[in-house]
């Protein structure tokens, strides 16, 4: 007579499989997940400092209102991150900051906050390499 199905150990040995496949997918679709949400922060300073330079030039000045440059919200596109615009020098610098506001973001602490200056100097808090 034919025996079908699965011994124990063929079980046992697939599940292993699977396991070591999870724990070494999981962290690196986690690390993944938390650049993606970096490059959002990224992306909306930079088009933040593009727009504050553009009101530069029409207006001689900066703004530390994101509503003059055409950006209707204090968030990144998914809420994501907070952004906010300091202005000092009497409008002639500014700083652009993205801090985390939900989700992965606040799970990043290699990545706690991203800022952009007039200068195009780029910073960050956290411990790892994040522009």
């Amino acid at each position: 007579m034919k025996q079908q199905g699965f011994t124990l150990i063929e079980v046992m040995i697939a599940v292993t499989i699977v396991g070591i496949l999870l724990a070494i997918a999981i962290p690196n679709y986690s690390e993944h997940v938390k650049r993606s949400a970096r490059t959002e922060a990224m992306t909306a300073l930079l088009d933040i400092a593009n727009k504050l330079e553009q009101y530069y030039v029409d207006n001689h000045e900066y703004t530390s209102s994101l509503t003059d440059i055409g950006i209707g919200s204090s968030s990144t596109e998914t809420g994501l991150y907070s952004l906010e615009i300091t202005t000092t020098n009497a409008n002639t610098k500014f700083t652009v900051k993205a801090t985390p506001a939900s989700g992965i973001a606040l799970q990043d602490s290699g990545c706690t906050s991203f800022t952009i200056a007039d200068t195009s100097e780029k910073t960050f808090t956290g411990s790892g390499p994040c522009w």
